[in-house]
């Protein structure tokens, strides 16, 4: 399984190449690319999936929006089928709103702000507002328009319909670099899924003599003189503490600051840290013999199901949020992709909430309810299923967040530790940003760079989106 999902794809070099490093490039087809003769830029010399696992798959990234019972394209396009899918009176209300929103932007406080000025009221809320109230369980009126900087910097409806003329007068060849993370249409992909390559690395670096101590939770943190002295981990059951040079924490912000205890921290800080708010995660995989959904795409797939990596769920009468059919992201996730459809069920809630303290099979037999009421596979049908809790999965960009600056400025008097990562930074980062934090880390240890190169990443509308 995917818990994401995770497409790999960057437009910096340093990060596809340590990929590729990790794991080469594809040189061969993979089993379904073989079955349906698809053609690819293969690497020459690259190891052949169907012989190797340590290979990057070349995959088709498909992602469309589920709304009306009808497929829309995500991003929003605006094709024949988008209008008709719509409907005239929708079709005319949206174009109105969107030359609106054209001529007469808003002043962007919050989320809802960000997004009307980019595609309308009425697209908004078509396709983002309630979607966005199931991710974070909150109005985007409530959330910082800093998480649509984040995110969704450099996308518009004219973005999305510029995208397709360049590829036209192209022919449909463009430089990547200049494409939105949202329109790319080719990521590559870990064999057996974003996991296997974290485990590879893990291999390589023991094989160096590094030592990785797995399910060891971090339970106090020592100052003195403004420096981390130690850090004592729960391993075995027992407390330990390791000292170091240096430290890099990619732990939840929250968490950090509480180890280092009330009396060692100002207030303030403690204060903002320790009500920081999180969403938290859910994710059911489902294993069924086919899907109800109809491929009336002209992608060819195997056994003609959906070609989607992933659904976005915007239907109002399901708590689920996205849905991803893992045969699509790769083959050798699935035990039996000739036969098995693998999908996966994405659900978004506060730990404690109804969702969270659902018991297990109570869940399951929830997730295939809502998979058969939105028309995707029948209950009775599922083959088998699993449930898979992730706490604080998403920093949240509202409440005492708004305050995260005072935290920042403290963990930065701290001469040794550099934060990290998306729970590091409580910053809602793609995968690729969250790893270049860690690179410009390691930058700063060498003396090369400085601590606020590490925040700066991702925190400019314009950071990473063009060489």
């Amino acid at each position: 399984m995917d818990i994401g999902g995770h497409r790999f794809f960057s437009k910096n070099d340093e990060i596809m190449s340590f990929w590729k490093e990790i794991m080469p490039l594809q040189g061969a087809p993979a089993w379904d690319d073989a079955l349906l003769g698809n053609s690819k830029e293969y690497a020459v010399g690259g190891p052949d999936p169907e012989k190797e696992d340590r290979v990057m798959l070349i995959r088709r990234r498909v992602s469309r929006i589920l709304y009306l019972r009808k497929f829309f394209d995500y991003p929003i396009s605006m094709k024949f089928e988008t209008f008709r899918n719509m409907g005239m009176c929708r079709t005319v209300y949206a174009g109105c709103g969107y030359l609106w929103a054209m001529l007469f932007k808003c002043r962007e406080d919050s989320l809802k702000d960000f997004m009307v000025n980019r595609f309308g009221t009425p697209l908004y809320r078509m396709f983002f507002e309630k979607y966005t109230e199931k991710v974070w369980g909150r109005s985007p009126e409530a959330i910082s328009a800093s998480w649509g900087a984040q995110r969704i910097k450099g996308l518009s409806l004219w973005k999305a319909l510029s995208s397709i003329v360049q590829k036209a007068f192209a022919g449909g060849k463009v430089d990547r670099k200049q494409i939105e993370i949202s329109l790319i249409d080719e990521f590559i992909y870990p064999k057996k899924g974003p996991g296997q390559l974290w485990e590879t690395l893990a291999e390589d670096i023991r094989k160096l003599g590094g030592e990785i101590i797995m399910g060891a939770e971090v339970t106090g943190v020592r100052l003195e003189e403004g420096r981390i002295a130690g850090v004592t981990a729960l391993a075995g059951g027992a407390g330990k503490e390791f000292s170091a040079d240096y430290y890099f924490s990619s732990m939840p912000v929250k968490d950090l600051v509480a180890a280092m205890g009330r009396e060692r921290v100002p207030g303030d800080v403690y204060g903002i840290a320790s009500t920081l708010p999180y969403r938290d995660f859910i994710t059911v995989g489902v294993l069924v013999d086919k899907l109800k959904l109809d491929n009336r795409t002209a992608i060819r797939t195997v056994n003609n199901i959906v070609p989607d990596c992933w659904i976005y769920i915007q239907e109002a009468d399901v708590k689920i949020g996205r849905l991803q059919i893992f045969n699509n992201w790769s083959p050798y996730m699935v035990a039996d992709p000739a036969n098995k459809v693998w999908v996966g069920l994405e659900y978004f809630c506060n730990e404690g909430d109804e969702l969270w303290e659902m018991n297990d099979s109570d869940f399951r037999r929830f997730a295939a309810g809502e998979l058969e009421k939105i028309g995707v596979v029948e209950a009775a049908d599922v083959l088998s299923s699993v449930r898979v809790r992730v706490k604080k999965a998403y920093p949240a960009y509202f409440d005492s967040y708004e305050k995260f600056g005072r935290v920042r400025e403290f963990l930065d008097t701290l001469d040794n530790l550099y934060c990290i990562g998306r729970n590091g930074q409580h910053r809602y980062n793609t995968m690729d940003h969250s790893m270049l934090s860690a690179m410009e880390a390691v930058k700063c240890v060498q003396g090369k760079s400085g601590k606020k190169n590490i925040w700066a990443i991702n925190a400019d509308d314009e950071y990473h989106e063009a060489k």
